[in-house]
């Protein structure tokens, strides 16, 4: 699992690694990791400012997933009218729009980096090879695997979710939010949901590491230590149910549809670019798209750090951030001695 984590606009501060660096990466961005400045002290408006044009006004995984959904909602997806009965024409829709949109992000960002490999290891955090085989993998290989979950239960429980919120809005179940009666509260909703994300995933997170859920649940998910694209939404079926379960607080703070869609496609398809294994897309030795994200990276490796994501410090709150320096992976250490007893 393991979200969905938007934009990295972490404003790092730079040390030398020239002496002292984590041992056994191919590529470490500039370190310690910083969280959000809205939750750094003291407070710096400027710092702040930056993140949100870093987050929303560049070209960013945030921005074009708005187009997305706004290109959806405007052209493949069912009106208002429909959705106020189950119908398996507009379902269908929607289930085929949301299995060619994973199906496309994951599978051409899985082309460029690791099919044809056009960015070779620049940016990549880790330089091995994902797994071709493994009695761990449901289909004997770790795409295969990854593609089975994601294609699988991940595009059901996606598709699920958005016709029962459709559905709810249609029939005055969830409160309507349009934008010429509230369009503040319009826009700000887009705003909201990576909070919201932020908040929701961490604590499922830290859920699904308790021994019996990871062993049951959470270990399809972190069969993948060198993630990839597919890796990304390639869970459990109890863990989608869940994992996407965090629209649901639409019940309670409203929306358009337009919201739903952007609100899941943000869970879903940031989960894919996150788990990219690359810093960025590299066009003309240029950084043109922030990828994943090396905070979560290491959480695949080490288990025990990093539950969360940059947007609200959880894990810094409860002691298990990481920020990628070697001082980190210490403490980091000494807290898994004690978590495990000596």
């Amino acid at each position: 699992m393991d979200f969905p984590i938007s934009f990295r606009p972490t404003i790092p501060v730079k040390v030398n690694m020239s002496e002292q660096q984590l041992k056994g990466w191919n590529h470490i961005p500039a370190v310690p990791i910083t969280v959000s400045p809205f939750f750094t002290w003291p407070l710096d408006p400027v710092a702040m400012v930056k993140w949100v044009w870093r987050s929303w006004f560049l070209i960013t995984e945030k921005l074009i997933i708005l187009g997305i959904a706004i290109a959806c909602y405007l052209w493949i997806s069912p009106s208002v009218e429909e959705t106020k009965s189950f119908a398996f024409d507009w379902i269908a829709l929607i289930y085929i729009r949301n299995f060619i949109l994973i199906f496309l992000v994951a599978g051409v960002l899985h082309l460029w980096f690791y099919t044809f490999s056009r960015q070779g290891q620049k940016l990549r955090y880790d330089s091995r090879p994902l797994m071709t085989k493994g009695r761990q993998f449901t289909l004997g290989g770790q795409v295969r695997d990854n593609m089975f979950w994601t294609l699988g239960s991940g595009v059901f429980f996606w598709t699920l979710y958005e016709v029962i919120m459709l559905w709810s809005l249609a029939n005055g179940y969830v409160p309507w939010i349009s934008w010429t009666a509230n369009p503040v509260w319009f826009v700000a909703l887009f705003l909201l949901i990576p909070l919201w994300e932020s908040f929701y995933f961490y604590w499922i997170h830290r859920l699904f590491h308790l021994p019996f859920l990871y062993k049951h649940v959470h270990s399809v998910h972190h069969r993948n230590i060198n993630v990839g694209p597919w890796s990304g939404l390639s869970m459990h079926p109890i863990e989608h149910a869940i994992y996407l379960g965090s629209v649901f607080i639409h019940f309670l703070v409203g929306a358009h549809p337009l919201h739903i869609i952007f609100h899941l496609q943000y869970y879903t398809l940031t989960a894919v670019t996150t788990h990219a294994g690359y810093q960025a897309l590299l066009l003309k030795d240029r950084e043109r798209l922030a990828l994943g994200t090396f905070h979560h990276q290491l959480h695949h490796r080490y288990f025990e750090c990093n539950y969360g994501s940059l947007e609200m410090p959880w894990d810094k709150w409860f002691g298990s951030f990481h920020d990628g320096t070697v001082e980190a992976n210490e403490r980091m250490q000494k807290r898994r001695k004690r978590i495990m007893g000596g």
